[in-house]
């Protein structure tokens, strides 16, 4: 089967649930997962080995682990803050790990309570463990457009940080718009750093939608030669730091934009709006999805003209 042209990273499962209120039991979790999979998606993060005392929405991670099967061709990421979390990645057979700073150093000291370069120091065990282990790191790079605490970023220390990751030992770098703040032509000018350091092909975007800005960013990075792309379906999630911030960009919506313009992603559109509406009965909350509120509408009006037509008939 041919490679999609374009490959989508769900973070719905975690990235998603971790900022959500209502806290999902492993069992629900591991079904979302599972119905994402089964929407075609193959790289899906399925949950953060963090300590449950501040992300309670992670606890468990390990059982909803164990609670999926084994299925070809999809990869089932987990987050890792630190070597526990790595250890407990390697018991739990995680094949890819993340890892996570900033750009920003007041963020990452509120984030994950240390300097970005204390930060890098802390992953290099990490990242040797994982070597050692056969498994893959990702590395994630928050606030790449602009900070909630400090406002602007300077784009060379967003290519700083990228680069150390990469030489490191990350085989992609996810660039996060973590206020979502950005719009395309700061997107086009933060890829065309960064692809000096690291090679455009391990570059992948993130972008938040709060200023609404997140599918017109991310045509401005595949414009731009980015090819792997963060999404949440529903645009579940958001970043507690950030006032207003929403999702990330909704699952649905980089869908239906790849595939209208001839990019197969190998996702089913109907089948991931239908994990979604999954995810938000338990969460009790409504899509953030354009897409899918046009689908559901849609089909609900020709499901209402269908039965329409069908009682006419009968009545004559």
């Amino acid at each position: 089967m041919s490679q999609p042209a374009v490959r989508l990273m769900e973070v719905g499962a975690r990235d998603g649930l971790q900022n959500e209120t209502q806290i999902l039991p492993p069992s629900i979790r591991a079904a979302f997962i599972q119905k994402l999979a089964n929407a075609g998606l193959r790289h899906i993060e399925a949950g953060a080995f963090v300590s449950p005392r501040w992300v309670s929405q992670m606890a468990e991670t390990d059982a909803v682990l164990k609670a999926l099967p084994i299925r070809d061709g999809v990869t089932y990421s987990v987050l890792v803050p630190n070597e526990h979390g790595m250890a407990m990645a390697i018991e739990n057979g995680c094949r890819e790990v993340a890892i996570f700073t900033a750009a920003s150093e007041t963020f990452n000291r509120r984030n994950i309570n240390c300097s970005i370069d204390e930060s890098l120091a802390r992953f290099e065990p990490v990242i040797a463990a994982a070597k050692d282990n056969g498994i893959r790191v990702r590395g994630y790079v928050s606030c790449v457009l602009g900070c909630p605490i400090d406002g602007a970023v300077p784009i060379a220390n967003v290519v700083r940080v990228s680069k150390r990751l990469y030489h490191m030992g990350c085989y992609e770098i996810s660039l996060g718009d973590t206020i979502g703040a950005g719009v395309p032509s700061d997107v086009r000018n933060l890829v065309s750093a960064c692809a000096k350091e690291v090679p455009v092909e391990q570059l992948a975007a993130h972008f938040h939608d709060t200023w609404g800005m997140a599918v017109a960013n991310c045509l401005a990075a595949l414009e731009a030669g980015v090819r792997a792309f963060d999404s949440s379906v529903s645009g579940l999630g958001g970043c507690p730091y950030s006032p207003g911030a929403t999702g990330n960009v909704a699952t649905e919506d980089l869908v239906y934009l790849f595939e209208g313009m001839g990019l197969a992603t190998g996702i089913d559109l109907e089948s991931v709006v239908n994990a979604g509406d999954f995810a938000d009965q338990y969460l009790g909350r409504k899509t953030a999805s354009h897409v899918a509120r046009a689908w559901k509408a849609t089909h609900e009006h020709a499901s209402s003209q269908y039965n329409n037509t069908t009682t006419n008939l009968e009545d004559k």
